[in-house]
């Protein structure tokens, strides 16, 4: 099973990848002239290991990957392959695309109402949510899923730099996942994060008799060909948008929920009194 960054799960949404580097591995114990059952004694695997890496339906460990490269004298491809495999390990399937274009983006707008987002999570934090995900997670695919979101957060240090604005109801914080101790850690984060120079933090006060962010969370990125693109995201499933009139009509909705949220002085200042209430 894979997430995504607020902790849903899908079932089947690691198998192409899985696939893809069992294609790589078979193209180059076929190179060698072995067949599973030689390339298996020369790795110290199980035939139906071997089997079930090729056919993507096995994650292969760490040091398969080694053996299978030394073995089969792949020129890297098998490292390369098992690379890209970790790196998307860990996000839904439906969240892989997008993670794809927030890596390249230039600009990233992202309006929060269930969770602090991906980007500004603490690990223990981030933790949190996942002990909460139903049906629970192996201890590792859990670990998988924390990984894969910690690593995307050096986008936020990343230079040059992308620009971040980020909206985020009060909501989320005063529901203290994880605990209090968690909480005061989370801020102490948000409140440093909100210091970079390429980041808007800002807070969509609890009461507020307008709010244009009521259809849910959403986000929006600038691609380096200066083209905007949306996305929106539920219960297992996640859609990214390209259509120019709904795109605008989320720009629309943004540029409202700017001016109706806290600024970011104030929304520092929220911060740090909820954090003495804890």
């Amino acid at each position: 099973m894979t997430t995504d960054e607020n902790g849903g799960t899908n079932d089947n949404a690691i198998d192409a990848d899985l696939k893809n580097f069992g294609d790589v591995v078979k193209a180059c114990r076929k190179r060698a002239g072995l067949t599973q059952e030689q390339f298996h004694t020369l790795v110290g695997y199980s035939v139906q290991y071997v089997a079930g890496v090729e056919q993507g339906r096995r994650h292969p460990s760490v040091k398969f990957v080694n053996k299978a490269e030394e073995v089969l004298d792949a020129f890297g491809l098998i490292r390369i392959a098992a690379r890209q495999l970790d790196r998307r390990r860990g996000l839904a399937k439906w969240f892989r695309r997008w993670a794809e274009l927030e890596a390249e983006a230039i600009a990233l707008n992202t309006y929060e109402c269930r969770s602090v987002p991906g980007l500004l999570q603490t690990e223990a934090y981030a933790r949190a949510l996942v002990a909460d995900v139903l049906p629970p997670p192996a201890p590792m695919e859990a670990e998988s899923r924390i990984k894969a979101r910690l690593e995307r957060q050096a986008l936020i240090h990343r230079t040059p730099y992308t620009v971040f604005s980020f909206i985020i109801d009060e909501a989320v914080i005063l529901r203290q996942t994880g605990g209090p101790e968690v909480t005061r850690e989370l801020i102490d984060h948000l409140v440093t994060v909100a210091e970079l120079p390429n980041v808007d933090l800002q807070i969509m006060p609890l009461v507020s008799p307008h709010h244009a962010g009521l259809g849910g969370s959403f986000q929006l990125l600038e691609t380096q060909e200066h083209e905007w693109v949306g996305y929106s995201e539920g219960q297992k499933s996640g859609h990214v948008i390209f259509d120019p009139k709904a795109v605008s009509d989320l720009h629309q909705r943004y540029a409202k929920l700017r001016i109706q949220a806290l600024n970011p002085a104030d929304t520092v200042g929220l911060l740090m009194r909820m954090r003495g209430s804890l």
